[in-house]
């Protein structure tokens, strides 16, 4: 005959059992459905991500962006370099404060244009490309007389 404590111990895991399959039934369904809607949200962006790049293409490639609202056509032909500004400032042996001076902007502007941190606007533009035809004793002139 047996034990009446091993039939009760086996009655309440059957119970237990039973009371868990119900309980854990609606997370699994609650899961399944997060899971669905987390792969529609995904597809979602998917294609959205997909019409902005296609809207960007067409954007650049059917009107240039222009520099700032005060450029004029010259301003816009000329092309910046981070590089060539730190070699053309080292060339003619100035600082950021001076170089700075020379365009009308400040030292951490200079800065942040030769780590290209930052893009100089189209209105120091001229001065920048002007600094390729300077020499070190016209440019220390200049910045005497701005000073």
């Amino acid at each position: 005959m047996p034990n009446i404590g091993s039939i009760f111990k086996s009655e309440i895991s059957r119970l237990a059992r039973k009371e868990l399959r119900g309980a854990v039934g609606g997370l699994k369904k609650a899961a399944n459905s997060h899971r669905s809607e987390i792969a529609a949200l995904k597809r979602r962006i998917q294609t959205l991500e997909q019409q902005l790049r296609r809207l960007s293409k067409d954007r650049a490639g059917a009107a240039p962006v222009a520099a700032d609202d005060e450029s004029d056509g010259a301003a816009t032909a000329l092309r910046f370099s981070a590089k060539g500004l730190a070699s053309q400032r080292k060339r003619l042996g100035l600082s950021a404060h001076e170089v700075g001076l020379l365009v009308g902007a400040s030292s951490q502007s200079v800065y942040n244009w030769e780590q290209a941190k930052a893009r100089p606007r189209a209105r120091h533009m001229p001065a920048i490309s002007a600094l390729r035809t300077l020499g070190k004793k016209e440019a220390q002139r200049l910045i005497s007389e701005r000073r």
